[in-house]
């Protein structure tokens, strides 16, 4: 069993807070999660979560012009250049407080923050190493409040800063005579947006109460002189070295002789439909060289206006939320929204007016995760209701399912894996068809029970559900959707069920500290009772139906045989979790985790370790034979969850007490927000709170590549295909890149094969294997040993996934199944992950290529019958042709008889 499992990518969550940027090509949108991000491919459907993070939330990020290096800053300051080729963090920098926004200039030598009322101008990195990546060249300071906004020239020359203070500044990148700074006023409210026209100095700036104001300059940008004077470098109070300081005041800036300076005048004021402080401005975005302003609202609403004569050329509503950023791609054809109330992304094309790509994730707690039998799919359930179906390959939501009306506690896939089963607390279990993406069966009791635990027998025959209420377990049939039997015999509310994977035998677990065995054959009786030394928490079944794990609220995880009802083993769990100490808490985190355990079991695939979490950061994995832990998994690292840290922060603490105690109302934070029932505009009463990391579900994936958690931060997935890890078998002095090289061109393709897999390095093993002539595959695979049939059989089903020789290796994986099947078959619990592994990759090229079948012989047939049609007419046309040739031919013999007659008259 490996345990190199990497984290792969983060499913669930589409976008958080902070400001989204699209890459150079315009093809991907890049969206801060958490503290994460992702990159969404648009072209190819598919998502990428970077393998890099920062301590806290994202607040803003920065996108070289080139497209090659990322500045990440999160909520504290701390910010992260990441390269976006290799994915690697090339250097950390700490701002030492809050960053509003971060901006590139087009010429990609230089980039600005801005942090409370000043402008910091940085040299960017360049490719050269340098010990210090981020070397200040300038500060700017002018502006009396925060500042919220920049923009540069196309030039690079100069750059406009936006303010709370109801102000612009405009500030020259380097010493010009006549442009160190100028102040624009003429707006009531905060600034949104500021943004330059196309090759000029002209401005548009946008303010929250929605007021557009366009600036003539009188002077172009080649009018900029340059000044020679020396300004020396001043050490500011810190030690930082503060570059050249320029600091703006309202007083006209001094003028140099011989020199006129720029000035500004306002050439037009422009308003957008207003109702009320709840459709205020809240995001803008500029593109210069189609003049298309856009404009989001705190109503969800957003506008298309042409710039400077502000023509209307489209409004939509998108959301029922606030519009947090805005984001136009390169070429001016999509637009990207993100709003952080739901967690919408949303990409929409303007021209055809349709939507690129729309997701979102839960916007709730997601409680229960479930995968497919091919591993292809996920199904999750929240505490919104919804339940979503997710694809592995492109991390995309594809369907939604809304019926419920209250909490999703637990969800379920069917043997065939094309039936979703979700409980809820409102009373209801619901099967739903993926074929035509509806809910064709609905559940329910005699009388109303809120349902906390599911369970689906091997033949999807039987849908079993328990109650928290009145701690009976309901059982109904699939296919009619009646209720067969209320199973009774708690004397708690039921926490979990699960069925065996090989019988037809119910496990329950309650709170009463009992484990149940419901026999399905025999009367729905109970077959066994197994006692507990704590209240059951959660119970899951070997892959073989051999073994029993059960979770207990003292900590520990159990280990029983099914058919004997003997305990096998124990695990005590309770010190790995590893609590971290919540703010409003009075105990210390050691007390705390005494009092934790795990809430969810997961058994891998070869049913040779376990998954254990619960109300932690971390995710354990113990090998059960030796019962010891393998590894712990960091879910999260990010400091803006509650109960991340181990010790309380002093910083925080004051003589009155905590300062995580004072509620700081709604203000622009992250937080889950609250609000009074029925409020559906301002409510002053709204709360917000840091939500508490934990993990509400684990689930292996039937493969055994991979393994997914649904926790506070979203649907990880960890996977051991994230990256390549040099695992030599049997290796010698002798097995060398070189001489396995040496063996392919002697043609010696079986030693060939052998030798690179005892070197098991990925690309050597595919370049031998891509080697052999499709004739030998059949005499290779024959010679092989035993013990590398596994090892050529799993690399075959895993690179099948993404190659595109798929005959080749379906040719290998048919030869290898047909001489070696039945070896294969007496060894089945250590193959079978591989062989759904194959299945997967086999069953995904099968739905790709039979689309693209069923297109082309849509079109071949479409081109038949319409050459038909085509020969049709032109044979009528020719028939029709040869009957007037005819009627002429008749016609002129007629005639001639006719004029015979007439001469022997």
């Amino acid at each position: 069993m490996k345990f190199a499992y990497k984290f792969s990518n983060l499913l669930g969550a589409f976008y958080r807070h902070g400001n989204l940027c699209f890459s150079k090509d315009g093809n991907s949108v890049i969206s801060p999660v958490g503290n994460r991000i992702s990159v969404f491919d648009l072209k190819n459907n598919k998502s990428e979560t970077l393998p890099v993070s920062t301590t806290k939330n994202i607040s803003c990020l920065g996108i070289s012009p080139d497209g090659n290096l990322a500045i990440l800053i999160d909520e504290d300051g701390a910010a992260v250049l990441v390269s976006l080729v290799t994915r690697a963090v090339l250097h950390h920098h700490h701002f030492h407080s809050p960053v509003h926004s971060v901006s590139f200039s087009p010429d990609g030598k230089k980039f600005v923050i801005t942090k409370e009322n000043v402008a910091l101008m940085y040299h960017a990195p360049g490719r050269n190493r340098e010990f210090n990546a981020f070397a200040l060249d300038k500060s700017y300071y002018g502006p009396f409040d925060e500042t919220t906004c920049i923009d540069w020239t196309d030039d690079s020359k100069c750059f406009a800063v936006g303010s709370k203070d109801m102000t612009t500044w405009i500030f020259g990148a380097e010493r010009w005579a006549n442009l160190i700074y100028y102040s624009l006023g003429g707006h009531k409210d905060i600034i949104v947006g500021c943004f330059f026209e196309k090759d000029s100095l002209d401005m548009y700036t946008v303010s929250q109460e929605g007021t557009l104001c366009v600036w003539e300059s009188d002077t172009e940008l080649e009018g900029l002189r340059n000044d020679d004077d020396d300004v020396e470098e001043i050490i500011g109070e810190d030690g930082e070295t503060r570059g050249d300081v320029i600091k703006g005041s309202t007083d006209t800036p001094k003028q140099v002789e011989g020199i006129k300076n720029v000035r500004y005048s306002q050439r037009s004021k422009h308003y957008f439909n207003k109702a009320g402080d709840f459709n205020k401005l809240t995001a803008a975005a500029f593109h210069k060289k189609t003049h298309i302003l856009v404009t989001g609202f705190a109503s969800g609403a957003f506008h298309l206006h042409e710039l400077p004569e502000f023509d209307l050329i489209h409004s939509l509503s998108i959301s029922d939320q606030r519009i947090s950023t805005i984001a136009m791609n390169p070429t001016g054809d999509w637009i990207g929204f993100g709003c952080s109330g739901l967690g919408q992304l949303l990409v929409w094309e303007w021209q055809s007016e349709s939507y690129v790509f729309k997701q979102q994730g839960h916007f709730n707690n997601m409680n229960s995760l479930a995968y497919s039998p091919d591993g292809q799919y996920l199904v999750t359930g929240g505490d919104d209701g919804k339940v979503k179906v997710w694809n592995t390959n492109s991390g995309l939501c594809f369907v939604t399912f809304t019926e419920h009306s209250s909490s999703v506690t637990n969800v379920a896939f069917t043997s065939s894996g094309f039936v979703v089963v979700s409980a809820s607390l409102d009373g209801t279990v619901r099967a739903f068809d993926l074929h035509r993406y509806r809910n064709f069966r609905t559940m329910t009791s005699p009388r109303p029970a809120q349902f906390s635990s599911l369970a689906v027998d091997s033949s999807g025959e039987l849908v079993c559900a328990g109650s928290q209420d009145s701690f009976e377990i309901f059982l109904w049939s699939m296919q009619t959707g009646r209720l067969l039997e209320v199973l009774s015999g708690h004397e708690g509310p039921v926490s979990n069920l699960c069925f065996s994977p090989v019988q037809s035998v119910l496990a329950s677990v309650s709170w009463d500290k009992t484990v149940r065995l419901w026999d399905m054959l025999d009367s729905w009786e109970t077959k066994e009772t197994l006692r507990l030394t704590s209240d059951g928490l959660a119970v899951t079944y070997r892959p073989d139906g051999q073994e029993l794990a059960v979770a207990s609220l003292d900590g520990e995880i159990t280990f029983w045989n099914p058919q004997t009802g003997g305990q096998a083993g124990s695990i005590a769990g309770r010190h790995d979790l590893q609590m971290g100490r919540k703010e409003t808490e009075k105990i210390t985190a050691k007390q705390s985790a005494k009092g934790k355990s795990f809430t969810s079991l997961c058994y891998s695939a070869d049913g040779e370790s376990i998954l254990a979490g619960g109300q932690s950061k971390f995710v354990c994995i113990y090998n059960i034979k030796e019962h010891v832990l393998m590894k712990k998994f960091e879910i999260s690292c990010n400091l803006s969850l509650d109960a991340m840290e181990e010790f309380l922060d002093r910083r925080k603490m004051t003589e009155f007490g905590s300062l995580s105690l004072v509620d700081e109302g709604t203000g622009d934070g992250d937080g889950v927000e609250l609000s009074l029932p029925g409020v559906k505009r301002g409510d002053m009463s709204s709360r917000r709170f840091k939500p508490e990391i934990r993990v509400s579900s684990l689930c292996f994936s039937p493969t055994g590549r991979s393994w997914a958690a649904a926790s506070t931060e979203g649907l990880l997935i960890y996977s051991l295909d994230a990256s390549l890890v040099f695992d030599p078998y049997d290796l010698d002095m002798d097995v060398t890149p070189a001489s396995i090289r040496q063996q392919v061109k002697k043609k010696e393709w079986a030693s060939a094969i052998l030798l690179s897999f005892r070197l098991n390095e990925m690309p050597l093993i595919r370049e031998v294997l891509e080697a052999v002539p499709y004739d030998q595959i059949t005499v290779v695979c024959s010679s092989l040993p035993d013990v590398y049939v596994d090892k050529l059989l799993n690399f075959v089903a895993s690179t099948l996934e993404k190659s595109n020789h798929l005959q080749f290796y379906l040719s290998w994986a048919q030869c290898l199944l047909t001489l070696h099947g039945q070896k294969l078959k007496n060894r089945s619990g250590a193959v079978l992950p591989t062989v759904q592994q194959l299945l997967k990759s086999i069953q995904r090229h099968s739905d790709d290529l039979s689309k693209l079948c069923d297109w082309n012989i849509y079109n071949i047939r479409y081109a038949a019958a319409l050459s038909k049609q085509r020969g049709m007419k032109r044979t009528a046309a020719e028939s029709l042709s040869d009957e007037e040739e005819e009627e002429e031919e008749v016609a002129m013999d007629s005639g001639a008889c006719f004029c015979k007659v007439i001469k022997k008259r």
